[in-house]
C-alpha cells in the first residue's frame, strides 16, 4: 500500500490487528504496534485490540505497559483487559487488575464482576474473598443480575457451597439458559443428582434448552439412581436436540446402558458414534466384562488399539476382571504382560485387578508372589489376600495377613474388617470374630454400615441374635444389607415371626428389599406354613424385578412343599430354569416335613436318575422322609449311598440315621450307629434317648442321659422331652418328677408346655389322676390341648369318668374339631356302660360335623406298601386275608385270647357277628404280612392311631401262635411283640 502511495487508515490497522490475533504472531504484533504508535492512532478500540494481541501471545508485560500508557482507562477498557486475561486463564493478573481498578475509583459494572468471578472459579481463591466480592456486587445493585449471578452460582457450586448457590438461584427473577445449566451442574457436582434431575425436569417443562454438558450430567444421575426409563427418554431428547454428535453425551448414555445390562442398545449406540474416545471404549468394555461377555470385551480391546487409542488402566482392569470372572487365567496373564509393556503394571487399579485375577483363578501361589512384589502400602491388595485365604477356608493365613498389615503400619479400612470377619463366620471362629469386633470399635468403624452388616451376619449365623439386633438398632443409616442380614438370621434360627415382623418394618420404612430379603421372608413363611403370606411376598418380588431369581424360586418351592401344596410345589420347581441342589432339596425336605414322605422319596429317586450329586442336606432330608413312614429298606439304600460318598462319617448324617433306625423299629441298629459315632453332639444324644423312649427302653434312655451329662454335653429342652417320655413309658414316676425339677434347678432350663405334658402323662399312666389334676392347677402357664389330652387318655386307661369329663370339657373348648376328644370320651362312657352318654357324644360329633379319623395301617411287602382301613375289603387278597384271619382267631382263642368288647362303638355293634365290622386295620395288616412274607422276617406295621387294648392283646397271642416277631409303631410308641409278650409290658 505504501509503495502505491495509498495511506493506511484506522480501519486498515483494525483489520491488521484481527489478522495478528488469528495468526498469534508476536513479532507481527510488535511491528503493527510500532506503526500505529508512529502514525499516532490512539483510539480506544484499537488500543484494546493491541492489548488483546499481547495477552493472546503471552506478552503480559507489554500488554500492561500499553494499558498503563493509554488515556482511556475507564470501565470499558478495564473490562476488555480483564476479559482478555480471563480468556488466557491468568486469574491472578485479573484479580490484581481488579484491585487496581477499585483503587483508581473506577466503578465496576456487571461485566466486570462477571469476568472477575469467572477468574476466581479457575484458581484457589480464599472463600472469604468471594464473599466480600458478593457483598460489593449487592452494594453496586447487581445482586439479582443474571449476568453476575450465573458465574457466582457456578463458583459456589464448584467450592461446595451449594446452599448459597441454591439461594441465589431461587432469588433470581430472570433465569436464562446459563443460569439453569450452572445450577443443574452444581447440584450434580455436589452429589445431589436427584435434585439435579428434578430441576432438569422443571427446566424442560419451561421449554428451556439445556446444554450438552447438562444433559450428560442428568444421564449420569439417572445411572446412579437406577432411573433407566428416564435415561431412555433423555436419549430421545438428545437425538431431537442434535446432541448425539457430542462424544461425552454418548459416553454418558453408554454407561447408562452398560450399567443396566442393555448391551445391545449400548453396542448400537457405540457403532453409530461419529467419534469415540477412551471413555467410550472403557464404558462398553466394562459393561461387557461385568455381564460375562468377555469375548466381545477382548475383541473391543483389539478394536480400540486399531483406533490408535491407547487403553488406560481402567480398560485393562475391566478386561482383567472379565478374565477373573470366567476363570481365564491364560488370557489374564497375556493382559498382565501387556500392562508391563505399557508401563501401567504399577498402577493401583491394575495391581488390584491382577491380584484379584490370580485369586479368583485359584492360583494362590502366583497371587502370593505377586502380592509380595508389590508396594505393600496399598491396603486394597492386603484386603484381596484376606479374601483369598478366606475363600480357601484358611483362617491361619487370613489372620496372619491381618496381623502383618498392622505390624507394617497399615491401618485396616472398612473393607479389611469385613474380609476377616467373613472368614470367621464361615469357619465358626466366633471367639476370634468377637476380638476383631473389639478392634472395629477401637478403630472407630462401629458406625460404618458395611462393617456392621458383616458383624450382624456373623452374630446372626452363630445364634447370637440379641447381639446382632443390638448392632442393627444402633445403625443410623438404613442399609438394605443390614436389614437383610438380620431377617436372614432370624429365619435361619427358626424365629420366623420375628423375621416377618422385621421384613414388614423394613417395607414400612420405604427400604426396597433385595433378593436375599425376599427369599428369607418367604422361607420364614414356609417355616410357619403361612402359605397366603408367602404368596403375597412372592408376588411383591415379581413387582421388584426378581421373577427369575434362583434364591427366591428355591424359597417358593420350599414354601409350597412345606405347606403340603404338592402340585404347586412341582409347578414352582419346573419354573426354575437353572436348578441347583437347593432346588431339589427344597422339594425333598419340604415334602418330608409336610407329611408327603413318599413324594419326597420319589423326588430323591428322580434326582439320582438325573445323575445329580446329592449333598449332606439332600441325604438327611431323604433319610428323614424314610424314617417318617418307617421305610427302612429305602432308608438303608440311602445309607449305602451315603457310605459311598463319604457323608456317613459326618455327625449330622449319623444323627438322622440313628433317628431312622429308631423310628423303623430297629433300635439295635440305632444303638450301633450311635456308638460308632466319634464326634457326638447334643442332637446325637437326643436322638438315641428319644429312640429308647419310643421303644419303651426307659432304663436304657436314662443310662444314656447320665452318660451324656458325664461327657460334658449340656442337655437341652429336647433332651428332657425324651427323658420324661422314657420315665412315662416305663412308670418311673419319682424319677420323672425329679428330672423335671432338675431342669430349672440344675440346668437353668425353664420347662415348656411339652415338659408339663410329659409330667401329666407320667402321673396319668401311673393312675395318679388326682395328682395330675393338682399339678395342672399349679402350673405357672396356661395348659394347652396336649396337656388335657394326656389327662383324658389316662382317664380312659384307668376308667375315671369324672376327671375324664373335666379334661374333655377343656379340650372341646380348645379344639372342638379334634375327633380324638370325642372318641376318648365315648370310650370312657362305653367302659362304664353309659351307652346313652356315649351316644350323646357321638351325636354331638355328628352335629358339629366332626369326623372320626379312620384307623389306617401300613405294611411293606416286597418293596410295596399296602394300606388297610377298619373292615377293609378292597385289597386284591381280601378273601385269603379274612380266611387266614379267621384261622388265626381260632388259634389265639384256643390259648386264651378273648375279644375286648369295649373297643366297639355301642351295644348294637357288640352284637354284630360279621368280622368286617370290628376288624381293626392292624389285624388285617399283620394277617397279610404273615401270609406274604418269609418266616425269618419280622412283621413291621405302622399305624396312624394309638393301638387299642383288644388289638394289643391279640397281637401278643398272635406272636406266640405264629412264632413270629411283630413290631407295631403306633402314634405314641413302638410295641415289640414276641412269644406272647410286648416290650411295653402292658404299660402304654
Amino acid at each position: 500500500m505504501d509503495e502505491r502511495g495509498i495511506s493506511a487508515n484506522y480501519h486498515t490497522y483494525l483489520w491488521l490487528s484481527e489478522a495478528c490475533l488469528n495468526s498469534k504472531s508476536l513479532s507481527d504484533a510488535k511491528k503493527l504496534h510500532g506503526r500505529i504508535w508512529k502514525l499516532g492512532f490512539n483510539e480506544e478500540y484499537l488500543c484494546g485490540r493491541l492489548i488483546e494481541m499481547y495477552i493472546t501471545n503471552g506478552n503480559i508485560n507489554d500488554a500492561f505497559k500499553l494499558f498503563d500508557g493509554t488515556s482511556y482507562r475507564n470501565v470499558s477498557s478495564y473490562n476488555k483487559m480483564i476479559s482478555a486475561l480471563g480468556t488466557k486463564k491468568m486469574a491472578n493478573h485479573v484479580l490484581n487488575l481488579f484491585s487496581q481498578m477499585l483503587a483508581r475509583n473506577v466503578t465496576p459494572d456487571e461485566i466486570t464482576f462477571a469476568n472477575v468471578l469467572r477468574a476466581c472459579a479457575g484458581v484457589s481463591v480464599p472463600f472469604h474473598y468471594v464473599e466480600q466480592l458478593h457483598a460489593k456486587i449487592i452494594r453496586h445493585g447487581f445482586g439479582t443480575s443474571t449476568v453476575v449471578c450465573n458465574p457466582l452460582i457456578d463458583f459456589y457450586s464448584k467450592h461446595g457451597s451449594i446452599k448459597y448457590a441454591k439461594q441465589l438461584f431461587e432469588k433470581l427473577c430472570f433465569k436464562d439458559n446459563v443460569t439453569w445449566v450452572a445450577m443443574i451442574s452444581g447440584l450434580s457436582q455436589n452429589g445431589l443428582e436427584e435434585d439435579a434431575i428434578h430441576l432438569f425436569c422443571h427446566m424442560h417443562e419451561l421449554g428451556i434448552l439445556p446444554t450438552p454438558y447438562v444433559i450428560s450430567s442428568v444421564v449420569s444421575a439417572c445411572t446412579k439412581f437406577e432411573l433407566f426409563y428416564m435415561g431412555e427418554q433423555l436419549h430421545d431428547l438428545i437425538f431431537k436436540w442434535g446432541f448425539s454428535s457430542e462424544t461425552f453425551v454418548c459416553n454418558a448414555l453408554l454407561t447408562l446402558y452398560s450399567r443396566f445390562g442393555k448391551l445391545k442398545l449400548a453396542e448400537q449406540l457405540f457403532s453409530k458414534m461419529q467419534q469415540r474416545d477412551k471413555v467410550s471404549y472403557n464404558s462398553l468394555i466394562s459393561g461387557l466384562a461385568q455381564s460375562g461377555i468377555y469375548d466381545k470385551a477382548l475383541q473391543l480391546f483389539e478394536f480400540m488399539q486399531l483406533d490408535c487409542l491407547e487403553p488406560d488402566a481402567v480398560t485393562v482392569a475391566s478386561l482383567l476382571s472379565a478374565c477373573a470372572s470366567v476363570g481365564d487365567l491364560c488370557k489374564g496373564k497375556q493382559l498382565h504382560c501387556y500392562a508391563i509393556k505399557a508401563g501401567m503394571s504399577l498402577d493401583v487399579i491394575i495391581e488390584g485387578s491382577l491380584l484379584d485375577l490370580y485369586v479368583k483363578c485359584s492360583d494362590i501361589e502366583t497371587a502370593r508372589e505377586f502380592f509380595s512384589s508389590t508396594e505393600t502400602e496399598n491396603v486394597v491388595l492386603w484386603n484381596v489376600m484376606l479374601v483369598a485365604y478366606g475363600q480357601l477356608g484358611n483362617l491361619y493365613e487370613s489372620f496372619k495377613i491381618f496381623s502383618q498389615m498392622q505390624i507394617e503400619g497399615l491401618r485396616p479400612n472398612q473393607f479389611t474388617y469385613p474380609s476377616i470377619l467373613r472368614t470367621c463366620t464361615l469357619l465358626g471362629a466366633l471367639d476370634l470374630g468377637e476380638q476383631i469386633h473389639n478392634q472395629v470399635i477401637k478403630a472407630g468403624f462401629q458406625p460404618n454400615v458395611y462393617v456392621c452388616s458383616v458383624l450382624i451376619d456373623m452374630y446372626s449365623k452363630h445364634g447370637k441374635l440379641d447381639t446382632a439386633l443390638e448392632i442393627f438398632r444402633r445403625l443410623n443409616e438404613e442399609d438394605v444389607v443390614s436389614w437383610t442380614a438380620m431377617i436372614a438370621g432370624y429365619a435361619q434360627h427358626d424365629m420366623y415371626i420375628e423375621a416377618l415382623k422385621l421384613f414388614k418394618e423394613m417395607q414400612n420404612r420405604g427400604i426396597k428389599p433385595d433378593n436375599v430379603g425376599f427369599s428369607s421372608a418367604i422361607s420364614a413363611c414356609a417355616g410357619i406354613q403361612a402359605f397366603n403370606q408367602g404368596r403375597q411376598i412372592h408376588a411383591q418380588s415379581f413387582i421388584f424385578g426378581y421373577s427369575s431369581d434362583l434364591s427366591i424360586g428355591n424359597a417358593v418351592v420350599s414354601l409350597y412343599a412345606r405347606c403340603g401344596k404338592v402340585q404347586e410345589a412341582y409347578s414352582a420347581f419346573k419354573n426354575i430354569d437353572l436348578k441347583d441342589n437347593i432346588s431339589w432339596n427344597g422339594l425333598i425336605s419340604g415334602f418330608s416335613q409336610s407329611g408327603h414322605c413318599e413324594e419326597a422319596l420319589q423326588v430323591f429317586s428322580q434326582m439320582n436318575k438325573h445323575s445329580l450329586e446329592a449333598n449332606m442336606f439332600t441325604f438327611c432330608s431323604a433319610v428323614s422322609a424314610a424314617a417318617n413312614i418307617a421305610n427302612v429298606k429305602q432308608g438303608k439304600q440311602i445309607h449305602a449311598k451315603m457310605i459311598k460318598t463319604g457323608y456317613n462319617s459326618e455327625t449330622e448324617a449319623s444323627n438322622v440315621l440313628i433317628t431312622l433306625y429308631a423310628k423303623c423299629g430297629n433300635i439295635d441298629d440305632a444303638e450301633r450307629e450311635f456308638y460308632e459315632l466319634d464326634d457326638k453332639n447334643e442332637v446325637s444324644w437326643n436322638a438315641i434317648i428319644t429312640g429308647y423312649s419310643q421303644h419303651g427302653c426307659g432304663n436304657e434312655a436314662l443310662t444314656i442321659f447320665e452318660e451324656m451329662k458325664r461327657s460334658g454335653v449340656v442337655p437341652t429342652h429336647v433332651t428332657f422331652v425324651g427323658v420324661l417320655s422314657a420315665c412315662s413309658h416305663v412308670g418311673l414316676v419319682n424319677e420323672g418328677l425329679n428330672y423335671f425339677k432338675s431342669m430349672k434347678e440344675q440346668h437353668g432350663l425353664e420347662p415348656r408346655l411339652e415338659h408339663y405334658a410329659c409330667v401329666v402323662d407320667i402321673l396319668g399312666r401311673a393312675g395318679s389322676l388326682g395328682r395330675a389334676v393338682e399339678f395342672i392347677k399349679e402350673m405357672p402357664v396356661v395348659p394347652d390341648a396336649m396337656i388335657w389330652r394326656m389327662l383324658l387318655s389316662a382317664c380312659r386307661v384307668h376308667k375315671n369318668m369324672k376327671i375324664g369329663e373335666i379334661a374333655a370339657s377343656h379340650l372341646l373348648e380348645l379344639e372342638p374339631e379334634d375327633s380324638a376328644t370325642y372318641v376318648l370320651l365315648s370310650n370312657i362312657y362305653a367302659v362304664a356302660g353309659k351307652w346313652e352318654s356315649r351316644d350323646r357324644v357321638r351325636q354331638m360329633m355328628k352335629d358339629r360335623g366332626v369326623k372320626k379319623e379312620p384307623g389306617r395301617s401300613w405294611i411293606e411287602i416286597k418293596n410295596k406298601f399296602h394300606a388297610f382301613y377298619v373292615g377293609d375289603k378292597l385289597h386284591p387278597l381280601t378273601d385269603k386275608i379274612y380266611e387266614f384271619l379267621e384261622d388265626l382267631n381260632e388259634r389265639v382263642g384256643e390259648i386264651g385270647y378273648v375279644r375286648d368288647q369295649s373297643s366297639l362303638w355301642n351295644d348294637v355293634e357288640q352284637s354284630q357277628k360279621d368280622p368286617s365290622v370290628y376288624v381293626h386295620s392292624e389285624k388285617l395288616a399283620v394277617a397279610f404280612g404273615l401270609l406274604s412274607s418269609s418266616y425269618s422276617i419280622p412283621i413291621r406295621v405302622m399305624k396312624n392311631l394309638r393301638v387299642c387294648n383288644d388289638c394289643h392283646n391279640w397281637l401278643k397271642f398272635v406272636s406266640k401262635v405264629a412264632n413270629r416277631a411283630i413290631v407295631v409303631r403306633d402314634a405314641y410308641r413302638f410295641h415289640h411283640f414276641e412269644n406272647g409278650f410286648c416290650s411295653c409290658k402292658d404299660y402304654w
